[in-house]
């Protein structure tokens, strides 16, 4: 069974870091696409980086471009978010997600067939 864990959340000022973890078991990242999406309070879920292991292929949503990046660990079966620069906006849940395919348009990152999710980490940046 696959199962996704997401980890590292937290409350921190803004300005700061957090690195975001999403441990996989069950299957293993080469065989996805991957995704970090978050939502916050009212607002729908975004696409926040989608990317291709194998392919090296990495998209990142505009309001995070510059700020946040993807790195993995194959020996872990892990991948991370590195968040920097925080800004209160980026208040949200955060979740891991595994699909079949890359959905990239202007000013939109996503998964097709985004069948497997984890059950997020809470990120609160403070101003």
């Amino acid at each position: 069974e696959v199962r996704l864990v997401e980890s590292g959340g937290g409350l921190v000022q803004a300005g700061g870091s957090l690195r975001l973890s999403c441990a996989l078991s069950g299957g293993t990242f080469d065989d996805y696409t991957v995704g970090w999406f978050r939502q916050a309070p009212g607002k729908e879920r975004e696409g926040v980086a989608c990317f291709s292991l194998p392919d090296r292929v990495f998209y990142y949503g505009d309001p995070v471009k510059g700020r946040f990046a993807v790195s993995s660990d194959h020996a872990s079966n892990t991948v991370y978010l590195q968040m920097n620069k925080l800004k209160p906006e980026d208040t949200a849940v955060y979740y891991c997600a595994l699909g079949y395919g890359l959905h990239i348009e202007p000013g939109l990152v996503g998964l097709n067939d985004a069948r497997h999710w984890g059950k997020g980490t809470l990120v609160t940046v403070s101003s």
